[in-house]
């Protein structure tokens, strides 16, 4: 059995084992308003996922609800909303040029992990400043922290690590949904918007982990040669 001693703990191994420079962030989904955590403010703004993501990461804590999604194709991947016809059809991305029909653009979308819209809000914080169970942790690396990463997952079951990406709605759904939904990590190189909109560097990738196998995650870096 794996265990860790709270998410301050757990942060600080993160960074002190990998040498990150931001903080994992702690993603709880929400299913009714009265589950919020206590004392955990709404964010003030309309911003995307990927910035509310890059926001904790630097030290925010807040909840969003559908309201404050500004991409709603992100906002549908993580359960708050439907889709947008024309997000869900392709026929948005094929607009902008990323298809070359608008047949690849809707099997892509298609496949690309989403949440049943059943959630009232999300709640994203510095993972050392998380007072709730975080479904998903993402965490901001560049290739040589994540290598770090995917060695760890395989540490004590051994098997190999899966990416699952598009370069479409990479930090919603292959770094959040996909991870919640399959219960299993994921590593994805990120997509236009985030990159964008987020500020993601060239340099960095994202990986989102479970929240129950975080304590493995960090016994593995602590043990490995």
């Amino acid at each position: 059995m794996c265990e860790a001693n709270g998410y301050d703990s757990i942060s600080q191994k993160l960074k002190d084992n990998l040498g990150l420079k931001k903080s994992p962030v702690a993603v709880k989904f929400i299913l009714r308003k009265e589950d919020l955590p206590e004392g955990v403010p709404k964010i003030s703004e309309n911003v995307r996922h990927c910035q509310m993501v890059q926001k904790a990461s630097q030290g925010e804590s807040f909840y969003a609800t559908a309201e404050e999604q500004m991409c709603k194709g992100g906002a549908a991947a993580l359960g708050l909303m439907d889709a947008p016809e024309k997000v869900k059809t392709g026929e948005f991305y094929y607009g902008l040029g990323r298809f070359s029909s608008i047949g690849s653009a809707k099997s892509t979308m298609e496949s690309i992990p989403k949440i049943d819209n059943i959630m009232y809000a999300l709640v994203y914080a510095p993972l050392e400043e998380a007072n709730y169970d975080p479904d998903v942790i993402v965490i901001i690396a560049n290739p040589a922290q994540a290598m770090k990463l995917s060695q760890a997952l395989v540490y004590t079951m051994g098997g190999r690590v899966e990416a699952d990406f598009a370069g479409i709605q990479s930090i919603c759904a292959d770094a959040v949904a996909g991870p919640f939904l399959r219960r299993r990590p994921n590593i994805t190189l990120g997509c236009s918007g985030s990159r964008g909109y987020a500020d993601i560097k060239e340099d960095e990738v994202i990986v989102g982990l479970t929240g129950e196998n975080i304590g493995c995650v960090v016994n593995a870096l602590e043990n490995m040669a």
